[in-house]
């Protein structure tokens, strides 16, 4: 699959079937992530494969219960899905770089978030192009997450996914034009 095909075919999914995922097809789709770029190659990404069911159901109870006043789809899918990922990040790593003492370099703090972000991107359109399924699931306690699965101070847990094989195919969503999004030389600035 090309990478343009990749980006514009890749779903939100939230049903799958109970096919496994293999080893090495989740090493692929985890290199991917790994291969992201990071503030100054920091690499503060750290990521939880969770295959055992009734921790899936933990994670899954911790995400927000309704979406737009309907029942969380995502939430629901790390239930059913046979894998799920939990994304983190090492604090004070990303945008840290060669500055003194200790304070971020840029007004945008601490960069673990747009870190963590570049590499479950790589991980979800690596698992499209390999014909898996993922949700990005944002709205969940990451205190009780980071409980669960023993993740030590010092990390914050950013993203979770479930990761397996489609039971649907949702239709793309509408996308807004690029005049609506892009500008030339200066904010609203319209192509010459």
């Amino acid at each position: 699959m090309e990478l343009m095909e990749a980006i514009k075919g890749r779903r939100s999914i939230r049903n799958y079937t109970s096919k496994a995922v293999e080893d090495k097809t989740l090493n692929t789709i985890l290199e991917a992530a790994r291969q992201a770029p990071s503030w100054a190659n920091t690499q503060c990404c750290r990521f939880i494969v969770v295959r055992d069911s009734q921790l899936r159901n933990k994670l899954a109870d911790t995400a927000i219960e309704t979406v737009k006043g309907k029942p969380n789809r995502g939430a629901e899918a790390m239930r059913i899905t046979p894998v799920a990922i939990v994304a983190c990040a090492e604090m004070r790593k990303a945008g840290y770089y060669m500055k003194e003492p200790g304070g971020p370099v840029t007004d945008k703090g601490d960069w673990y978030m747009y870190d963590v972000a570049l590499a479950m991107q790589n991980l979800t359109l690596t698992a499209h192009a390999m014909g898996l399924g993922t949700v990005h699931i944002g709205a969940f306690d990451a205190i009780k997450v980071a409980e669960i699965l023993g993740v030590p101070e010092g990390f914050a847990v950013v993203a979770m996914t479930p990761l397996g094989y489609p039971d649907e195919a949702p239709n793309p969503r509408p996308r807004k034009e690029l005049n609506e999004i892009v500008f030339y030389d200066k904010f609203g600035g319209e192509q010459g």
